[in-house]
């Protein structure tokens, strides 16, 4: 059975049952994992267990790189060898060396019997090789690092300067994840006091991040991806293809949706009155997108704003599907954020936005779409939809 259903069969959560799968194992409110690490999630202390004195059971059954011997493979090697067969042939069979085979046999063979459980057990004891943090000792590299974070430079920008002012001192290297380690990890350098100054998060603690193939879906309804968006959007030679952001004010407390046309750079904006949540940006884009004729609404690109949670509710209501960017990724909508920096003229930064009527809105836009543009020709965005008009 799969893992949900083997959970539901015990009585345990998905997410227990997930953790016991990788090894990690509970002690009240403590979580220990495979690699020594030890979570306190009651006070958010991350520690490490020395690999000296941890259960052996866990390094023996921690998940290890393909080029290193398997407890399984230790075991056809005992079997194979009682069974007479050559060095070559026990490594053919198991897609190895037989090089690797004979210097397993001559480093764990006892009086000439070789052991697989034996065998494993020595070579994991052999792996564990403690070493100290460079900064778990004072010493002017340790006085370099703290004396730049207190200054509120970051990890990757001391690392850096190390280098450029001790071009010819080797000792005083450090990388950027041994600091932050030495910040976050007790035990790991004695950094801790700092911590509240020292990054300009002031994280006491990691904030883990997925991989994108692992990340949660923001929205219950799923997105559609700018690279299932077609390719005649990306050349910009169909036109109804519009890219939208918002506008915020200061505090959050106010904002413009904004729409940029792909092939004109024509802009229509709407206006928000009361907010800007799911709700009300999806109301005001239906009515701005539906004033359009049919043959301009092909698609929206917008990024994975929470004000867009509504997008399915719009793509029924108007029949134009919402393309998402990736994260953290605004180039791939460039004529929205290009025509957002013009609008900045009209609204600068940290501004109430709600001083602007729709009728403000409506001459913003005019004044912005009888600008000419060099990457039109010198042409304004009215005139290219005048001309597409005309000539459909």
């Amino acid at each position: 059975m799969n893992r949900r259903e083997a959970a539901a069969e015990v009585g345990v959560h998905l997410r227990t049952a997930q953790d016991w799968d990788n090894g990690i194992r509970y002690k009240g409110n403590i979580r220990e994992y495979p690699d020594g690490r030890r979570v306190d999630y009651t006070t958010g202390v991350t520690m490490y267990i020395d690999v000296a004195v941890q259960p052996l059971l866990t390094r023996l059954e921690a998940a290890l790189d393909p080029r290193f011997l398997t407890l399984v493979e230790r075991e056809h090697i005992a079997d194979l060898r009682r069974e007479g067969h050559s060095l070559r042939e026990i490594g053919r069979r198991l897609g190895r060396a037989g090089s690797t085979i004979k210097r397993e046999i001559d480093s764990y063979a006892v009086k000439g019997q070789y052991q697989a459980h034996r065998a494993h057990r020595e070579w994991t004891r052999s792996r564990a090789r403690p070493k100290n943090s460079k900064l778990a000792l004072p010493g002017p590299l340790r006085e370099f690092v703290t004396g730049k974070l207190a200054l509120q430079w970051s990890p990757e920008q001391i690392c850096h300067a190390l280098v450029i002012e001790f071009p010819d001192d080797e000792a005083m290297r450090v990388s950027a994840e041994t600091i932050y380690q030495a910040i976050y990890i007790q035990a790991r350098g004695g950094l801790r006091r700092e911590v509240a100054e020292a990054l300009r998060t002031g994280r006491t603690r990691r904030k883990p991040h997925r991989a994108p193939d692992r990340r949660t879906s923001r929205f219950l309804d799923e997105m559609i991806m700018i690279s299932q968006r077609p390719p005649e959007v990306e050349d910009r030679a169909v036109p109804g293809h519009w890219e939208g952001d918002l506008i915020v004010g200061t505090g959050s407390a106010s904002a413009i949706v904004t729409l940029v046309e792909r092939t004109t750079r024509y802009v229509l904006l709407g206006h928000l009155p009361g907010g800007h949540t799911a709700e009300e940006v999806r109301d005001v884009l239906i009515p701005l997108i539906g004033s359009l004729p049919q043959y301009l609404r092909g698609s929206l690109t917008w990024d994975q704003g929470c004000e867009m949670a509504g997008h399915k509710q719009f793509t029924v209501a108007t029949n134009v599907p919402v393309y998402f960017c990736d994260p953290h990724s605004p180039w791939q909508r460039g004529s929205n954020e290009n025509s957002n920096g013009l609008l900045r003229q009209y609204f600068p930064k940290g501004t109430d936005l709600l001083a602007h009527s729709a009728t403000d809105l409506e001459l913003v836009a005019q004044r912005l779409n009888g600008r000419p543009r060099k990457t039109l020709g010198w042409k304004t965005p009215a005139e290219r939809l005048r001309d597409l008009l005309t000539t459909v």
